[in-house]
């Protein structure tokens, strides 16, 4: 009998359309395998969704909260259903980018300097001396981040808004000029090394990243000891969260300047459609994205 694979996708993040994405591709991927699958948008009833669905194994393709912050993981782990990715501790760590920094500098991984501090103060005066980025200290990375840049005179005023949505608490992070790359893992094994270029300069802080705008380098253009360091750092991370499965980390790399390279953050709920950074890399390793969507599902556990 074929194995019954819940997909889970969708939820009530900042993130809900591209997980709706992530979770149709995955479905289809599934089906086409031959899996029996059961597409689930995850509600605040999931619990009983999923007690009533009875399925074999859960793959999680929710991005943000609750899929990505071990809310998730433990209601699948108190279900006794065997699900993707990483587990509880690991996922509320790396969701958390104050903790995971502490944990990545423990662990000797270079990070930016920074510091955390309330929303309200760092709208009121510069607390690090510009470029700088504000980021809410627990949301997916395309959302609600600002650089900026010497000529600001002021912090970003929209940390003031009654209607901020992200959180109390921000970093702020010592802005890392030069390349921006991500490197996947899968499993113990580190895949290759992406340079993602903006279409546009980001240096407006009232521009927040946004999804797409942007091509994909692959292999990065960047010196070989970089880039086989890139791979080094982004398993040691992996490893000092304890991820489990598929998890991405982001990187910013000074190559004009001081050389200086540094992690950003894990993402243990990497984007899962099929143009989104892992799949590529996955590609490029002579991965398909169907073999990528099935060696997660088989990879799935409780106890992650």
């Amino acid at each position: 009998m074929a194995k019954h694979v819940a997909v889970l996708m969708g939820g009530w993040s900042a993130e809900r359309e591209i997980s709706l994405r992530s979770g149709k591709a995955c479905a289809d991927a599934l089906t086409r395998a031959g899996y029996r699958v059961t597409a689930i948008d995850a509600n605040r009833d999931v619990a009983a969704v999923l007690t009533a669905a009875k399925p074999d194994v859960a793959l999680n393709v929710l991005h943000g909260r609750p899929g990505e912050d071990g809310t998730l993981q433990g209601v699948l782990e108190i279900l006794g259903i065997p699900y993707s990715h990483s587990g509880v501790l690991a996922s509320a760590l790396a969701m958390h980018k104050g903790y995971a920094k502490a944990v990545f500098r423990g662990a000797g991984i270079p990070v930016a300097d920074d510091l955390v501090a309330s929303r309200l103060e760092a709208a009121q005066r510069h607390l690090m001396t510009p470029p700088y980025v504000v980021k809410p200290m627990a949301e997916g990375s395309s959302v609600g981040v600002f650089i900026v840049t010497e000529d600001h005179p002021h912090p970003p005023q929209e940390l003031f808004r009654d209607d901020w949505a992200f959180g109390d608490k921000v970093l702020i992070e010592r802005y890392i000029p030069g390349k921006e790359l991500t490197c996947a893992v899968l499993g113990d094994r580190a895949l290759d090394v992406i340079e993602i270029v903006p279409a546009t300069r980001f240096y407006d802080y009232e521009a927040k990243y946004a999804a797409g705008g942007s091509k994909h380098l692959l292999p990065a253009q960047i010196l070989p000891n970089v880039y086989q360091e890139v791979r080094r750092l982004s398993l040691a991370a992996h490893g000092a969260l304890g991820c489990r499965g598929v998890s991405r980390a982001d990187f910013r790399y000074d190559d004009r300047g001081t050389g200086k390279l540094v992690c950003l953050e894990i993402n243990t709920q990497p984007g899962m459609t099929e143009t989104s950074l892992v799949p590529e890399l996955a590609a490029y390793a002579g991965i398909t994205f169907d073999e990528l969507v099935r060696w997660m599902v088989e990879d799935a556990s409780t106890n992650r």
